[in-house]
């Protein structure tokens, strides 16, 4: 397996991706049942309004088969930084089914924790499973919200000193989620 960055302006990346996250999301649990996913959409909204600060494809073979974004994100009063250095919002993350359970949703997530750390970040929130989160070092932190979803769900991993408090406020495009 070999990770690199999406290829900017490259329409092959761009497809990869949404067909790598239509593809892992489609009948997930999470989704009502005969739903159709909207995770797909989100990279290429946060990309069309230059808020994708990270984006990362998994390979095997030279095929892409997994995909994760990182995106600037407020928490509480520490409001979005035109560079890599405050909170950033992890998702999506995808796999391609016949590819899950192999590492490589966690060799992704573990790259983009590297290179957000080494680049200055405060840290990284999301919204996931705290059961698959918490190995790869994520964790509750009270006082730490995103609104409509239970506390338990809101996980965090701080690079620093500094908790992340209050509200996470995502980019407009994860309303597509709704």
């Amino acid at each position: 397996m070999h990770i690199r960055d999406e290829r900017p302006g490259n329409e092959q990346d761009s497809q990869a991706i949404i067909h790598i996250e239509y593809t892992a999301f489609k009948g997930h649990p999470m989704h009502a049942p005969g739903a159709e996913p909207t995770e797909h959409l989100i990279p290429g909204l946060l990309r069309a309004s230059g808020d994708l600060t990270l984006s990362l494809l998994a390979e095997v073979d030279g095929e892409p088969v997994g995909h994760v974004a990182l995106s600037p994100a407020v928490v509480g009063e520490d409001h979005v930084s035109s560079d890599r250095a405050g909170w950033h919002l992890l998702g999506p993350v995808g796999v391609l089914p016949p590819m899950q359970g192999r590492g490589i949703g966690s060799a992704l997530i573990r790259e983009g924790l590297r290179r957000m750390r080494d680049a200055g970040a405060l840290g990284v929130v999301l919204v996931g499973d705290p059961g698959y989160y918490a190995r790869l070092g994520f964790a509750c932190v009270p006082g730490l919200h995103y609104p409509g979803v239970p506390d338990q769900y809101v996980l965090a991993v701080r690079f620093g000193d500094r908790l992340p408090q209050g509200d996470i406020i995502a980019h407009p495009a994860f309303a597509e989620q709704a």
